[in-house]
């Protein structure tokens, strides 16, 4: 992996949060499948504290550029007319409006996340939009340590953001391995932690400077401070590919991308 060369406006936009949406209680209720969840709920609650906000935020820090990542990665997926897939972690629904685009009519997309807000502000888009194909998601609280699907039942696997915040990753890419096909592929978006220590404190110093100070002016300062600490948690894109191989796995691929500060590891089944 060469070293990658920033702008500022590729580092602002390389630079989120991506924790799950939610606006509370007052959009309209709808049916969802609903299974037993086990998370911490330290970060569930911490989810729940950023959501109403978490839109906008995104947009203005990315400068609109997570969609074209997003794009990229259901591509790596394989996702293709008539699949049945999956939507992991699925927050606000954008992975899950963009696979039902690729699988089409004939298709199914189920959007999975432990947040019954986040699939409550999901389904109320779905309601807002005009494509026939968008009628073929169905939103589904589960936990992704514990996904309440057969072996084997999806033709392509999407997370965007979601592996990073999980409580046990091994277990995670475990349940990705048990109920994706043979021969089908996985794709998972999230922050790079990169190996590089001037990309790494280059990312640090953006955070600080730009992410926590913009959050600030809407009173969750703290609260974006955790990303940091969780990019410094994760697992380099070598150590993702790593554990994808150990659960299983017989292919496993990671790009860095956005100047470097995102990555897409590419699993095969």
């Amino acid at each position: 992996m060469g070293q990658p060369r920033f702008t500022s406006k590729a580092a602002m936009a390389s630079l989120q949060l991506y924790l799950p949406f939610s606006t509370g209680s007052s959009l309209p209720n709808f049916r969802f499948r609903r299974t037993p969840v086990q998370s911490s709920s330290g970060r569930q609650a911490l989810f729940n504290r950023i959501a109403p906000v978490y839109d906008n935020l995104n947009d203005l820090l990315s400068l609109g550029q997570h969609r074209i990542w997003k794009r990229m990665s259901v591509s790596w997926s394989g996702a293709k007319m008539g699949d049945s897939v999956l939507d992991l972690c699925c927050g606000s629904g954008d992975i899950a409006f963009l696979l039902s685009e690729k699988v089409e009519v004939n298709g199914k997309v189920i959007g999975l996340d432990f947040s019954k807000d986040q699939l409550s502000v999901a389904s109320s888009r779905q309601k807002l939009k005009s494509k026939a194909c968008y009628m073929n998601i169905e939103w589904v609280e589960g936990d992704a340590l514990d996904l309440p699907f057969s072996n084997g039942q999806f033709d392509a696997i999407a997370m965007g953001y979601g592996l990073r915040n999980v409580v046990d990753k091994r277990k995670a890419m475990q349940e990705i391995f048990r109920v994706l096909k043979a021969g089908s592929r996985v794709s998972i978006l999230d922050f790079n932690k990169s190996a590089n220590p001037v990309t790494a404190s280059f990312q640090e110093m953006m955070i600080d400077n730009v992410v926590v100070p913009v959050a600030s002016g809407f009173g969750l300062e703290e609260d974006y401070r955790y990303l940091k600490r969780s990019i410094r948690e994760f697992l380099t894109g070598e150590e993702l590919e790593k554990l994808a191989l150990d659960v299983g796995f017989s292919d496993a691929r990671y790009y860095e991308i956005g100047g470097g500060l995102m990555g897409n590891l590419v699993a095969t089944h």
